[in-house]
């Protein structure tokens, strides 16, 4: 369905419903989870959402990942692509998580790659998103990469990301997108 889900130290694949009690674990894990909205239910609730999600999947109107480090395949994240707004180009993606398992470069080459499937696979030209207001990091992750906050609450930051700040980025970024050969 997607070309080019690695980069350099790290791939994607798509959510299966086995994935169920690494991604609870992801979830309900307080290191992880700061940041997040709340998880209720247990492991069987999750591979129930999973099969639902697995619908929207094949409806092509989100897209549920796991993170893999490309050297062992150790499972180390997730992310998620949803909220299509297909008459403003615009999608939204969240759900990310890094375990203590990421590379140094995780964090840069999974935000790249969801970026390369939406900007260049899927046609959107533009991105929604908000992050938690006390998510310093990611905040400061997201402006440099180009993102602007449009909007705010009493609890979030409102993005927006353009096609355009993507490729712009590349320059700078390009070299986590290069597919390991061994």
């Amino acid at each position: 369905m997607f070309n080019d889900l690695k980069a350099r130290s790290i791939e994607f694949r798509l959510v299966e419903e086995d994935d169920a009690e690494f991604i609870y674990n992801l979830r309900i894990n307080e290191t992880y989870n700061t940041h997040l909205s709340k998880v209720s239910g247990n492991i069987t609730s999750q591979r129930e959402w999973i099969k639902s999600y697995k619908l929207r999947e094949s409806e092509k109107s989100e897209f549920y990942f796991i993170i893999l480090r490309s050297d062992n395949k150790k499972k180390i994240g997730t992310v998620r692509l949803y909220d299509f707004i297909q008459q403003k180009k615009s999608f939204c993606w969240g759900s990310w998580i890094l375990n203590q398992d990421k590379t140094t470069s995780s964090a840069i080459e999974s935000a790249l790659l969801v970026y390369n499937i939406a900007f260049q696979q899927l046609g959107f030209e533009r991105c929604h998103f908000d992050v938690r207001k006390d998510n310093v990091k990611v905040i400061q992750f997201h402006k440099k990469l180009g993102a602007e906050i449009i909007n705010s609450n009493e609890v979030d930051y409102f993005f927006n990301y353009k096609k355009e700040s993507y490729i712009n980025c590349l320059h700078d970024f390009s070299k986590y997108l290069v597919t390991r050969n061994d």
